[in-house]
């Protein structure tokens, strides 16, 4: 998700193997900026602020498909 932008309706229409794997990512991509963050390293300081509310939106929308389907 990193290179492209994802509105709520976008994330719905994923399957639950492509949330996972998104989701996965984003964690990755997240630790990733957070350990440069700490090091002085990281270019834009916001994108961690965007990957934390993408995160959110990805486990919201993976917890209602798991609601939906019991």
């Amino acid at each position: 998700m990193s290179n492209k932008k994802n509105n709520a309706s976008a994330i719905r229409e994923m399957t639950p193997e492509e949330l996972s794997k998104t989701l996965r990512e984003d964690r990755e991509e997240l630790l990733s900026l957070r350990l440069r963050k700490n090091t002085g390293q990281v270019d834009n300081p916001a994108r961690i602020r965007t990957l934390r509310r993408e995160i959110a939106r990805l486990e919201t929308v993976a917890r209602e498909k798991r609601s939906a389907a019991r």
